[in-house]
């Protein structure tokens, strides 16, 4: 005779010790259990999704902020060399043995020998003083204005040409400032 081997179930509710009912409960309650273990285990999955996701905009914002530092960092650079290169190309030379011209950078005075010519170019505007790492050196005013044009600050001493101010606008144009003058 060969029987079949019946479930644990099957075997209770045929020797009468459970009821139709109560294996339903039963196989209703694991039912449940294992629809909620699906629905945590799916929720959990979508929160490291969810999480992932801000991490990586997270990160793509960081990675923007630095690109646009190191773009800001690397255009200063660029406009320093520019401004390095046109002094170095231009600059005039000073004369060792000539007079002492005292300009003012950031509130000290700080002095230059010059020529006498040069000292009367710088005056009249056509020469300019402008600052090159800790030294200074004299260009001419073209080469003034477009360094100017970069940075304002790496130009210490730009006169306006003689012929710029009129003397309508000139509070002193009375008063004749003589040409020996030094300061």
């Amino acid at each position: 005779m060969s029987q079949k081997k019946l479930s644990l179930q099957e075997q209770l509710l045929k020797s009468g010790l459970a009821s139709d009912a109560k294996a339903k409960q039963i196989r209703s309650e694991k039912h449940k259990q294992v629809k909620q273990q699906r629905n945590s285990a799916e929720q959990a999955l979508d929160e490291a999704k969810a999480l992932a996701q801000q991490a990586k905009i997270e990160q793509q914002l960081r990675d923007k902020e630095l690109n646009l530092q190191n773009k800001a960092a690397a255009e200063k650079k660029a406009l320093v060399a520019q401004i390095r290169q046109l002094i170095e190309l231009n600059r005039q030379t000073q004369d060792a043995n000539g007079i002492a011209y005292h300009f003012n950078d950031h509130n000290k005075v700080k002095t230059l020998y010059i020529s006498e010519e040069m000292r009367n170019s710088i005056s009249h505007g056509l020469l300019a003083i402008v600052k090159l790492d800790e030294h200074y050196e004299v260009v001419t005013a073209e080469i003034a204005q477009r360094i100017k044009t970069r940075d304002a600050n790496t130009v210490l001493v730009f006169n306006e040409p003689n012929g710029a101010q009129s003397a309508e606008d000139d509070a002193y144009a009375a008063y004749i400032i003589p040409d020996d003058l030094m300061w």
